[in-house]
């Protein structure tokens, strides 16, 4: 590993990260994994992701005026995942880029994120995309693959805008209504159908017919990525209809 660091991307510029390790295993790069900063600007991001003392670091930020910033190269290992998990794998940071969309989230009532950022973004994921053969329902949500400890990039980011333009898997979300539904406290076969479908698109978490804390934390996470309307733990008809709907839909991909 090169302690040079040399752009992958060509409209990146450089700001280099001490924050990073070799890759382990074989397993390669298969996940792009989405982070807000939840800083106030994009410099306080950029300086704590070079910070030695933060341990923590992206391979981009993607500031909110479009610019895009490299700070690991794409063969090393960041720091950025943390404790997570997808589809049996655990060390998210060797299977993986992360980016950092430059966006203050909690600290500002969540902001939206600017069209000019959301363009570079494409731009910049369409590239690494091709460049790793990454697969449509391999780019997530920090909150995806971290549903107890992170909420980021949130609900309001565009996963519709980026699915137009070929970015992640989508569908589109059903619409909020009545009718039955499932919340934490509850057990039985219909909770543990309902982790069993969550845990085949690639959630961690226990098929064990209890709506526990984990049960809810990931209908959160699910809900901010594919059912943003609301975001509240509740696996009501909509939530449950889009999980169907985002299942039935792996067979095209």
């Amino acid at each position: 590993m090169a302690d040079i660091l040399t752009a992958d991307y060509a409209q990146a510029t450089l700001r280099p990260s001490p924050n990073y390790g070799a890759r382990r295993g074989t397993g390669g790069i298969t996940m792009l994994i989405m982070h807000y900063t939840g800083m106030e600007s994009a410099e306080a991001a950029e300086q704590h992701l070079q910070s030695p003392e933060s341990m923590v670091s992206a391979h981009y930020v993607v500031r909110e005026d479009g610019a895009v910033v490299q700070m690991v190269a794409e063969s090393a290992r960041a720091w950025h995942a943390g404790e997570s998990f997808w589809q049996g794998e655990r060390d998210i940071n060797s299977r993986s880029i992360g980016i950092e969309v430059v966006n203050a989230g909690p600290l500002r009532d969540f902001p939206a994120f600017p069209h000019v950022q959301i363009a570079a973004l494409v731009r910049l994921s369409a590239d690494i995309i091709a460049r790793h053969g990454i697969g449509a329902r391999h780019v997530l949500a920090h909150s995806d693959i971290a549903p107890m400890r992170k909420i980021d990039p949130g609900e309001k980011f565009p996963w519709d805008e980026l699915a137009l333009a070929g970015i992640g898997h989508f569908v589109p979300p059903q619409p909020v209504s009545g009718g039955r539904f499932m919340a934490r406290g509850e057990s039985g076969r219909p909770v543990e159908a309902l982790q069993s479908m969550l845990s085949l698109y690639g959630y961690g978490l226990e098929i064990s017919g209890i709506f526990d804390e984990m049960t809810e934390s990931v209908i959160r996470a699910f809900q901010r990525h594919f059912r943003p309307m609301r975001v509240d733990g509740v696996a009501d008809a909509s939530t449950i209809a889009t999980l169907h709907h985002l299942l039935a839909a792996l067979q095209a991909l």
